[in-house]
């Protein structure tokens, strides 16, 4: 009887999936679609809020922004450029964040807010405060890029340099009892230090100020050139902060006074009779990504996030954590490889790291796509360290901006013993395995034995070295001058610049034009752009859901009504093969080999 009464639940559960969710899921997709697509009206003035936080690049799934997926840098980029060109738009206000934006993202819109800039039209920026907080200063050199910079009356300018805190756990785990088991390659691969230590180790303090150091200068160096001033003024004006708005103000630092929506009466006003303010996403939604025109294409391939192995399909379909996943990202490589009409890769890369044989199995169809004779030009976003440097290392050119955080060539691994910690609350762990004796190294309820740490540091070692040779190679360096400058060490762009792990400040349009230099398309020359992966279709999207194939999907949601028809319900038998080929399929694709 209780499993009649699990069985019944299941099967009304399965209905209202199907007959109320899904239908509503595709119900409010098309009403987003329409009232998305709404027509630019003459004098249009786009409104750009940065306070909700963007991605660097936006999410292939139609259904992203039901987990609160926003704006992201490239697609930023991209509408600004469409937006420039186009006569019914006429200006941008944008809503500055109270805290930072991360650096190179603020970076590339600024980039992106002087070409529009460059084109004639007015951009207005209003700030409600500045905190002291994080990278504020980012956010302070993107509305220092507008034509005008407005600070609300009782906002205060708090911002007076860069400040980062790192949380260390070393102490903690003395005290209840876990031992943290780590190898790292070498000095300056820190993140093992906040398990294991209670400050930061020399090689620490040293990297991370430097690459502080440089992000500071270089917001800077950029909000000084676009106020008019000279660096060293700015930063003793900002530094003997922090003021209030009026001060601000006098100062110079501020070029008005007043409400958002004095700021938006202000700028309807300067973009022409009739003028209406229109949101950024829904323009951007009007106008879609850029395509491009010509014969040849340059092809945009996407990847943010951890670098994992396989295909993600454990991920959400409705955002969530972003990852670059080997087989999606090499298989779009590929595809790139054999579209004829490609001439050029630009490969979108933001990335902490993550799996070294991941970032191989990326890294090999970056070299094949060379090999075909197809360029890769590789732009970094936010972050390109560690794996992320891994994928880009053998690119046929190397774009990063300024602030981007790159490098951190290095290799750590390890385990935390957990049973004495367990036991002081009377947990007890134990553990049993056969085989030989590394097969209980990673065992959490005991430290490796001599041997097990000798044999995990030799395989430490192999990596790293592996990690030397591919920067060796790709970079054109001598694997003893790679040495010197690697050590787990992270530079910002502008330092990697300058020791030849980069080899060119910029964005996304800069790789653009470098693609097509390498491809031997003139710069005058219009191309297409094509994307991969391809953003996923809703069929797809709701497989992925659902455990389901696409065409499953088609079926599930017509299929209400209809439940007592022998064609519907010969079609939910199919569903369930196909539930039951993909499970086989996933199974097979687990074992080892």
């Amino acid at each position: 009887m209780k499993q009649f009464f699990l069985t019944m639940g299941g099967v009304f559960a399965g209905l209202f999936l199907f007959f109320v969710v899904i239908p509503f899921v595709f119900l409010t997709i098309a009403i987003a679609s329409v009232s998305s697509k709404e027509p630019v009206q003459s004098n249009t003035v786009l409104e750009l809020d940065l306070r909700e936080g963007i991605s660097d690049q936006t999410p292939t799934s139609p259904f992203a922004v039901f987990g609160g997926a926003g704006l992201s840098t490239v697609q930023i980029v991209d509408t600004l450029a469409q937006a420039q060109a186009d006569d019914k738009v006429k200006a941008l206000l944008i809503r500055l964040p109270e805290a930072g934006i991360t650096p190179a993202a603020a970076d590339e819109i600024r980039q992106a807010v002087r070409r529009f800039r460059g084109s004639g039209k007015i951009v207005i920026a209003h700030s409600q405060g500045f905190m002291p907080v994080g990278t504020t200063v980012s956010s302070y050199m993107v509305g220092a890029s507008a034509s005008e910079l407005w600070m609300q009356n009782t906002a205060g300018f708090q911002l007076s340099g860069f400040s980062a805190e790192t949380v260390f756990l070393g102490r903690a785990f003395d005290r209840y009892g876990v031992d943290a088991q780590f190898e790292q390659r070498y000095e300056y691969k820190n993140a093992v230090n906040e398990y294991t230590q209670s400050d930061f180790t020399a090689a620490h303090r040293e990297a991370m100020t430097a690459w502080m150091t440089s992000i500071y200068t270089s917001a800077l160096t950029h909000a000084a050139q676009d106020r008019k001033q000279t660096p060293q003024q700015l930063r003793a004006t900002i530094e003997a902060g922090p003021y209030s708005a009026q001060d601000a103000l006098r100062l110079r630092l501020v070029d008005k006074i007043g409400q958002v929506e004095e700021a938006e009466a202000e700028v309807k006003r300067r973009a022409g009779r009739g003028a209406e303010i229109m949101a950024f996403s829904d323009y951007a939604a009007s106008v879609g990504e850029r395509t491009g025109s010509g014969k040849d294409a340059i092809a945009i391939v996407g990847g943010e996030g951890a670098i994992i192995t396989g295909r993600d399909n454990g991920g959400s379909p409705f955002g969530g954590g972003a990852s670059i996943a080997s087989d999606l990202t090499a298989k779009a490589i590929y595809e790139a490889i054999e579209d004829k009409d490609v001439k050029a890769i630009v490969f979108r890369v933001s990335s902490p790291g993550g799996s070294p044989e991941a970032s191989e199995q990326i890294l090999a169809a970056v070299r094949a796509a060379k090999a075909a004779g197809k360029p890769v030009v590789v732009s970094m976003g936010d972050y390109a360290a560690s794996g992320g440097y891994w994928i880009s290392s053998e690119a046929s050119w190397i774009v990063a901006q300024p602030t981007t955080l790159t490098g951190s060539i290095g290799v750590f691994g390890g385990k935390f013993v957990l049973a004495d910690a367990l036991g002081r609350f009377g947990v007890d762990m134990r553990h049993l395995s056969v085989g030989g004796e590394y097969a209980d190294a990673f065992s959490p309820s005991q430290p490796f034995t001599p041997a097990q740490r000798a044999a995990f540091a030799a395989q430490i070692d192999r990596t790293y070295e592996e990690f030397i040779t591919r920067v060796s190679t790709g970079r054109r360096l001598p694997a003893e001058r790679v040495r010197e400058i690697a050590k787990g060490r992270v530079w910002t762009g502008a330092q990697a610049h300058g020791i030849g792990l980069v080899d060119q400040l910029g964005g996304l349009e800069e790789a653009i034009a470098k693609a097509k230099s390498l491809a031997n398309i003139g710069a005058d020359v219009e191309v297409r752009f094509k994307r991969f992966p391809e953003p996923s279709s809703p069929w797809e999207a709701l497989s992925k859901a659902f455990g389901v194939s696409s065409e499953a999907a088609r079926v599930l949601v017509g299929i209400g009504g209809v439940m007592n028809d022998p064609q519907a319900e010969a079609a939910v038998r199919r569903i369930e093969t196909d539930r039951q080929r993909a499970s086989g399929a996933s199974v097979l694709a687990d074992q080892p080999y």
